[in-house]
């Protein structure tokens, strides 16, 4: 450090480490394979990033914001194959390039003024990381892994374990710091809570009962959640199996979970696709034959109608959905901004009116939709004839739980990228529309 006049920022947060034995043991912990894209938050002086280039990864991606640092760092480990060097402030890099790039993992010694920012960066739903080690103050690495009825438990607690499994891996001391700081630190690890198995929600009802019910720790969750339409408050306690008179840090995250639901007024929460629903089964020439059940059609593969939209806003962004889990075809992969099936009885454009309200919460009008193209019946779509509409929006979207997990805007070149990477990741009917659009976009 004084040999090339770098003075620790305290405003910073930098605090470099000096132990060689617990910096090689915090790099163990990501398990490092082959075919995994490494991302380095704050590589600072080297002391993970030494252990982490001899581990093999096929590519190592190392962000630096302090100027002085990135250079030293570009010295250290520029030139070795497979490692590049970020000039970026954390906060605000963008991993959305990266889902081409998985598996992902990141690793980082956080520094303590803004550690927790940068993890809402870079590790918020959907995110391309599958695994995560991160160094941070010791209080929020028990905040993040804290258990129900903790001190600490709240809403950072409960908003990262919605999406992430998160466990506290070790203290470390102040003096393998230097500058040793006033407070002992602490190593989190983090992997996706496997989403089969745990109840779709809202996410943003979810977040906003957590904002009331955690507003004033001391008064119980009776006292500041609004009123459930549906049912009395002690009704609603003994469905979800909580004390009528808990506060909000007594309540687990399958708890807060469930009240959720019970707020939610969507009728299809919780619950996919109901093969009962009935298509009109077309011909080679899209001419309705007869009429059939859901589950029939996609078992024969018989021909039917669907449309899907592409929604871009004004950056030329498109909007892709991730499908939940609960889909009975293609579940957990990326899709069209918003895609379904025709009804019986009715035409594409209608639907494609209908859809876009119904998943993206988009009230719009048929002459607002551009027909891009269409699509013959074949495997590539589902045995499904499509028309592909589109639509420039820039206000806020809302999905329904049941069908979409979450969403994400990318540049038509991610995406371009993405797909010829990991096609495994994307919805075949997107595809065939993506690849038609993008020959007259």
């Amino acid at each position: 450090m004084r040999e090339r006049d770098i003075d620790p920022s305290y405003g910073m947060g930098q605090n470099f480490m000096t132990d060689r034995t617990v910096a090689s043991w915090i790099v163990d912990q990501l398990d490092v394979r082959p075919e995994d894209t490494v991302i380095e938050i704050g590589p600072g002086m080297g002391a993970l990033t030494e252990h982490l280039v001899t581990k093999g990864a096929r590519r190592v991606v190392l962000v630096e914001k302090d100027d002085k640092l990135v250079e030293l760092v570009k010295s250290k480990f520029g030139h070795l194959a497979g490692v590049e060097v970020h000039h970026a402030d954390a906060i605000r890099f963008d991993l959305r390039s990266f889902y081409a790039e998985q598996p992902v993992k990141v690793l980082g010694a956080l520094p303590y003024s803004c550690g927790t920012e940068i993890i809402r960066n870079v590790m918020s739903h959907p995110s391309p990381a599958c695994r995560a080690v991160f160094t941070l103050q010791k209080e929020v690495c028990l905040k993040l892994s804290a258990k129900p009825h903790d001190h600490l438990y709240g809403l950072l607690t409960l908003r990262s374990q919605a999406w992430w499994d998160i466990a506290y891996l070790r203290e470390l001391p102040p003096d393998i710091f230097v500058p040793r700081p006033a407070v002992d630190s602490g190593v989190i690890a983090m992997t996706p809570r496997p989403r089969v198995g745990f109840p779709v929600f809202e996410e943003k009802l979810f977040d906003r009962l957590l904002s009331h019910g955690f507003s004033q720790r001391r008064k119980m969750m009776r006292n500041l959640l609004p009123k459930n339409p549906d049912h009395a408050w002690e009704d609603l306690a003994a469905k979800v199996g909580f004390n009528p008179l808990a506060r909000a840090q007594e309540l687990s995250l399958r708890q807060w979970v469930d009240l959720t639901n019970e707020y939610d007024p969507d009728p299809k929460k919780g619950h996919g696709q109901s093969g009962e629903e009935v298509f009109d089964v077309v011909d080679e020439n899209d001419q309705v034959i007869r009429q059939e059940l859901r589950r029939i059609v996609h078992a024969e593969n018989l021909r039917h109608r669907a449309v899907h939209l592409f929604v871009f806003n004004d950056a030329g962004e498109i909007f892709l959905q991730l499908r939940s889990h609960l889909k009975d075809k293609m579940p957990e992969r990326w899709d069209s901004s918003a895609a379904g099936h025709v009804d019986s009885g009715e035409d594409y454009l209608t639907s494609a009116v209908r859809e876009i309200e119904e998943e993206l919460g988009i009230k719009t009008t048929a002459d607002r939709l551009k027909l891009e193209t269409t699509l013959p019946a074949g495997p590539g779509t589902g045995w499904e004839f499509v028309h592909l509409y589109s639509l420039t929006w820039n206000n806020p979207l809302r999905w329904p739980a049941a069908e979409i997990e979450t969403g994400q805007w990318f540049a038509p070149e991610q995406v371009d990228r993405w797909i010829r990477q990991r096609p495994q990741d994307f919805a075949e009917g997107f595809m065939e529309c993506w690849r038609r659009w993008r020959k007259n976009p």
